[in-house]
């Protein structure tokens, strides 16, 4: 008995969906092994040298986590697309990794990172750029409107190269534009920059609100009359988005001061980052 050509087209259009299905089974498979691969590879004496240049508080991290660390980063480095903007000629491999080391902070502690899966583009000015943001990170008066980072909750964090390079090197002053900008993009990850990050359980979420609430207000008091001077930025003030960006900053920067001074927020912070950088060790060779 003859088949009807209509039959012999559902075979067909069976066989084609199984060869689809298995190119992308294959495709994952090779992004999943290349994923891997990246995820084992330490830093080279090259890379670390410009580390120990550009960022060297990644020396502070404990030695249990410091593979992971590398990892983190060259997933970062490597899986993102970096644009050159504003004049600057491309971005190298060595402006890539200090960029990414930083963020890496971020997400360190997290057992499954995610690396940040709505992030496609991270657009890089040789200095400060004009854009619709406002953080200013201690840009003089006279310059308002130029900016040294943002992110876009459509998949883009920009950031000025001269503050990358001077927020990694000078790592102790609670101010890093890669960190803070990488904090905005794990708050808007549900598309919403509230200040609120993905949380596991609303005992979580309840939590996080009383805390980060109580310190949002008390900075927006003191930053007031600024007297006596607050100890996070005056601009973490602005809204709850901003003040936790700030206070990620101060946390993986200033750890030891945050502790001291706000120990609720920084005990709330270290659980979610799933860090803390307060009990780590400054290295002899960095005293």
């Amino acid at each position: 008995m003859e088949m009807g050509w209509i039959a012999w087209s559902e075979i067909g259009l069976g066989l084609i969906v199984l060869v689809l299905l298995g190119i992308l089974f294959r495709r994952r498979q090779l992004r999943r092994r290349s994923r891997d691969e990246r995820l084992a590879r330490p830093f080279s004496e090259g890379e670390a040298a410009i580390l120990d240049r550009d960022f060297p508080r990644w020396r502070w991290i404990p030695a249990d986590l410091q593979a992971r660390f590398a990892g983190c980063t060259r997933v970062l480095m490597e899986e993102k697309n970096y644009e050159p903007c504003g004049g600057l000629g491309e971005v190298s491999n060595e402006m890539k990794l200090v960029i990414a080391a930083q963020a890496a902070l971020t997400i360190l502690g997290k057992s499954d990172p995610d690396f940040f899966p709505r992030l496609h583009s991270i657009l890089v000015y040789p200095g400060g750029f004009r854009d619709r943001g406002r953080r200013r990170f201690g840009i003089d008066d006279g310059d308002r409107g130029v900016l040294y980072g943002e992110s876009w909750e459509t998949g883009s964090v920009i950031l000025s190269w001269d503050n990358t390079l001077a927020g990694g090197r000078n790592d102790d002053d609670g101010m890093n534009v890669v960190i803070h900008e990488f904090a905005h993009q794990i708050d808007q990850y549900d598309g919403i920059a509230d200040g609120v990050p993905k949380l596991p359980t609303r005992e979580d979420y309840a939590r996080w609100a009383s805390v980060m609430e109580l310190h949002y207000r008390e900075l927006k008091e003191a930053s007031k009359t600024r007297d006596p001077e607050p100890f996070l930025d005056p601009y973490g003030a602005t809204d709850p988005c901003e003040f936790f960006a700030v206070a990620t900053e101060s946390f993986f920067e200033d750890p030891l001061d945050l502790e001291y001074e706000h120990p609720e927020l920084y005990e709330e912070l270290a659980k979610f980052y799933g860090l803390d950088p307060a009990g780590w060790t400054k290295p002899e060779a960095f005293d």
